[in-house]
């Protein structure tokens, strides 16, 4: 199948995926370049001795190894981790899924072109979901960066091979996929009912930031313990992955479920919005 053929076929999603290249080109190339600093670091500087001596870290620091059990950040699996969970890296994803969320629908009604939009034959259900399509693929993408710089760190770094799990790495990056998703369905969701751009990149960010935060306040203080299953960032737990192995079904479960609800609920939204209004 040649190029032309699929561009004709999915005009959307490349015309996407074309108009943000420049942006995508250079957020895959921070994400190679951010995983490859924390291999690096984690392959030569021992994980105990950043943190004082082989001190242990406070148990709120497991937010930032993305671990919910005993997988500290002083430790190979731990650190790794850390750069599946970084700011840097929660705010790479949410720039993608910000900038493509909005432009599904909420940027189109901004500028104005979306009633010139609907005049070709184009439905409403075929532009959501070809421009679903295209964030989806970025933020795939940009997982796939992060995973496969790991991996690689891992299989040339005796010390990590011997203590992250073979497979592991790319079960962490698939969890990835799924929490970019089940942020992606909510915001999403704002964007078919939005009319301002900077409603939608205010909500992914919200909704990251948010979340991120619960979960670290949830497991700082073991009395709001139990509002850590109100966030993403509780399903989604990396260095757990990465320290004990295996494949987190209920998580993968929860994250996609709420990101298919939000995609659901968006396109309801947009079926029944007055888009002259």
């Amino acid at each position: 199948m040649n190029p032309g053929t699929v561009n004709r076929r999915l005009p959307l999603v490349w015309l996407a995926l074309h108009r943000r290249r420049r942006m995508l080109l250079s957020l895959l190339f921070g994400m190679v370049v951010f995983e490859a600093l924390i291999v690096v670091i984690a392959g030569t500087i021992p994980p105990g001795d950043l943190f004082g001596g082989g001190r242990t870290p406070p148990g709120a620091f497991k937010a930032f190894s993305g671990s919910n059990g005993d997988v500290s950040i002083a430790s190979y699996p731990g650190l790794l981790g850390a750069g599946l969970t970084h700011p840097f890296w929660i705010a790479l994803q949410l720039t993608v899924i910000g900038s493509l969320g909005a432009a599904a629908v909420a940027a189109d009604v901004e500028s104005g072109t979306i009633e010139l939009l609907m005049t070709r034959p184009v439905s409403r259900r075929r532009l959501l979901a070809e421009r679903t399509g295209a964030l989806v693929a970025a933020s795939v993408l940009l997982n796939a960066a992060a995973t496969l710089t790991l991996a690689l760190g891992v299989a040339v770094s005796a010390p990590l091979r011997e203590a992250v799990p073979e497979g592991a790495v790319f079960t962490a990056g698939l969890l990835g996929c799924a929490l970019a998703f089940c942020l992606t369905g909510p915001v999403l969701a704002v964007s078919a009912v939005s009319r301002r751009r900077a409603h939608v990149v205010g909500a992914a960010v919200a909704f990251g930031a948010v979340g991120f935060a619960l979960n670290f306040v949830a497991l700082a203080w073991s009395p709001a313990r139990p509002l850590r299953y109100l966030s993403p960032f509780h399903y989604y737990a990396p260095g757990d992955v990465l320290g004990h192995g295996g494949v987190p079904w209920a998580a993968f479960g929860v994250l996609l479920g709420v990101g298919l609800l939000g995609l659901v609920a968006a396109f309801r939204l947009l079926e029944r919005r007055d888009l002259a209004v």
